[in-house]
């Protein structure tokens, strides 16, 4: 897909939609923001959920679903298949732009959604995860991508607490 635009076919807008990927769909999530991904044949399309506990004024939540949506919609054609909503969490709204596209990447890279070379996945989820070679996984000569080590995810309720930049102390000196 190389269009510039985000057009109505490619977004979750009915109830009905957003709660059958919700009980049904993969989640990974970070502490600004959270996936629910159901694969299918169907197009990727794109929901968003960001409640005024993300942040208590309409700019900052439209800040936060524009920047969203413009980052799917570049990434869009790279996606499995499938339909996605993200969930704002309340770090989002101190978080840069950029510190939003990061962690969206992120996102879609532990869904195994987006292959980490960004090339399209082949196959849906497994595929693709199965096939990430990632910085701190071995090799050996000769293996195909398939036979490489692929790091272990952390447990549950392992995350640090924060991801933002914003919510770091200062160092000093």
């Amino acid at each position: 897909m190389s269009s510039n635009r985000f057009p109505r076919t490619a977004r979750v807008r009915a109830r009905s939609d957003f709660d059958r990927i919700f009980k049904h769909g993969r989640r990974v999530a970070l502490p600004v923001l959270a996936l629910h991904w159901q694969a299918d044949d169907a197009e990727p399309r794109m929901g968003l959920a960001v409640s005024r506990k993300v942040d208590p004024h309409a700019v900052g939540r439209n800040r936060i679903k524009r920047i969203l949506r413009d980052e799917f919609r570049h990434r869009r054609a790279n996606l499995a298949t499938g339909d996605y909503v993200l969930v704002a969490r309340p770090g989002a709204a101190r978080c840069s732009g950029d510190e939003l596209r990061a962690a969206l990447q992120s996102l879609l890279k532990r869904a195994g959604a987006l292959r980490p070379d960004g090339s399209s996945p082949s196959g849906g989820p497994q595929a693709a995860s199965a096939h990430a070679q990632t910085p701190g996984s071995t090799a050996s000569p000769g293996s195909t991508p398939g036979d490489a080590a692929l790091p272990l995810s952390p447990a549950p309720g392992t995350m640090p607490p924060a991801a933002c930049p914003a919510d770091l102390p200062p160092q000093s000196p």
